[in-house]
């Protein structure tokens, strides 16, 4: 098992994300090159970073300083939840990502949320990517 947002846990969410065509090959169809690093809402610097080039994340683990062009938030009892159960409602994690947007469970310290649920290019493998987390063996 691994410690969320660790770099063991970076580098298994980097694999999966590597080996998931709809994630991926979709992200690398619009050229999307992004900086992501994931924390805890109260903490002044994120906890992980995930760097994807052309859709392949090319390097994953802990925060150093990188500058973000994503930065997601949210409590540790949320990422947990949401690694253990997905972030889907009723069976759409659009859904669900709305949710948790809508009631601030889900902040971005950096990245426009809005403009990225209107691009289904983008908004599809962002999605899918949460459904990712559910597949790392995570400590609780």
């Amino acid at each position: 098992m691994a410690e969320l947002f660790s770099e063991e846990w970076m580098n298994a969410l980097k694999d999966a994300w590597n080996n998931e065509p709809e994630v991926k090959d979709k992200l690398a169809e619009i050229g999307f090159d992004s900086v992501i690093t994931c924390g805890f809402k109260d903490d002044e610097e994120p906890v992980g970073v995930f760097v994807v080039k052309n859709g392949e994340c090319v390097s994953a683990g802990s925060y150093n300083g990188e500058t973000p062009d994503w930065d997601m938030r949210a409590s540790k009892k949320d990422w947990l939840k949401w690694v253990n159960k997905g972030i889907g409602i009723m069976g759409s994690d659009m859904l669900g990502m709305g949710k948790a947007y809508a009631s601030g469970a889900l902040k971005f310290k950096v990245g426009d949320y809005g403009a990225m649920v209107k691009n289904p290019k983008m908004a599809g493998p962002f999605v899918k990517s949460f459904a990712l987390m559910k597949a790392i063996d995570t400590d609780k």
